[in-house]
């Protein structure tokens, strides 16, 4: 899976991501939108990481999905 096609069924894929990333909220996945780079921003916001370990987190959820 790419990630235009997370981006283009956003409204499908916003449980799975929330599920796998649970600190995230209905209101950042709002704000996300289907945006990569803001979805790796919460992430490092919420988890502490670093953008490149988010990134590669990322990377890896979209190889399973």
């Amino acid at each position: 899976m790419n990630w235009n096609q997370i981006e283009g069924h956003w409204e499908q894929f916003k449980g799975k991501i929330q599920s796998h990333w649970g600190k995230l909220t209905d209101d950042d996945l709002d704000v996300i939108k289907g945006q990569r780079k803001e979805l790796a921003g919460k992430i490092q916001a919420r988890y502490g990481k670093a953008q490149e370990e988010a990134e590669k987190e990322i990377d890896t959820w979209l190889k399973h999905h």
